[in-house]
């Protein structure tokens, strides 16, 4: 992959080099030290992947990942940096990776197969397929970005600018908006049932109303679900009515 390393540390730059040396799947092209050079060059050399750092002067990282995500084509990201605190804003403009300061070889190995990997499925995608939903979610989760298959996925309530995905027990927030990532759920194996909660069809056990025209979806463990008026119908249709 061809590589535009984005640091305004010279000696954050060398030590990226030494490790994407290593890598046979690396190429690098070009070095940028500030947010401004690096969209140039990024323009110049249309690089596939940006191993970029947040904190920089006048134009940042995340601006400049924000940028290039207008463009037609533009390169994947992987962030490197020092602090852990962009984590959330980084997941939001769909990096691929957070990888801290100091940078681990093995670790930046790891994020870049994950950009190679995507960029396979994008190569064997079809104009034709417009079913193609997303099969996994990468949530910012302390100091780390977590992947979370969807088909691991019981239930996903909203709570103001987040959505909280249910995990088996544990639970993960993810900054997005329920009516987006209701887009990005395969219709099949998930349904709305109230304009906050959206849950996996096969978790639903039973439903059933409470007498005064209120109906709940009986999710088991994850306890019950009510239904609202504008998703009834469609709930409904699970049990063929």
């Amino acid at each position: 992959m061809r590589t535009l390393i984005v640091d305004d540390e010279p000696l954050a730059i060398e030590r990226l080099q030494l490790i994407c040396a290593r890598e046979p799947m690396i190429e690098v092209i070009g070095t940028a030290s500030d947010g401004a050079a690096a969209l140039r060059l990024a323009e110049a050399l249309k690089p596939d992947l940006l191993l970029l750092d947040i904190a920089m002067p006048e134009l940042d990282g995340i601006g400049v990942a924000r940028a290039l995500a207008r463009q037609s084509g533009a390169p994947a990201i992987i962030f490197v940096t020092a602090f852990d605190s962009f984590a959330v804003e980084a997941f939001d403009i769909e990096a691929v990776d957070y990888v801290l300061k100091p940078v681990a070889p093995d670790r930046l190995v790891r994020a870049v197969k994950r950009v190679a990997e995507r960029r396979g499925v994008a190569r064997e995608a079809t104009p034709e397929d417009d079913t193609h939903f997303a099969t996994e979610f990468w949530v910012p989760h302390r100091a780390e970005l977590v992947r979370i298959a969807a088909d691991d996925i019981d239930r996903i309530d909203a709570e103001r600018d987040y959505m909280r995905l249910h995990v088996g027990g544990r639970s993960f927030l993810l900054h997005q908006t329920i009516a987006s990532l209701e887009a990005r759920l395969d219709p099949n194996r998930f349904i709305r049932l109230h304009r906050s909660t959206i849950v996996r069809r096969d978790r639903i056990a039973r439903l059933r109303h409470d007498g005064c025209g209120v109906w709940f979806a009986d999710m088991g463990d994850e306890g019950e679900v009510r239904i609202g008026r504008t998703y009834l119908a469609a709930a409904k249709s699970i049990a063929g009515r």
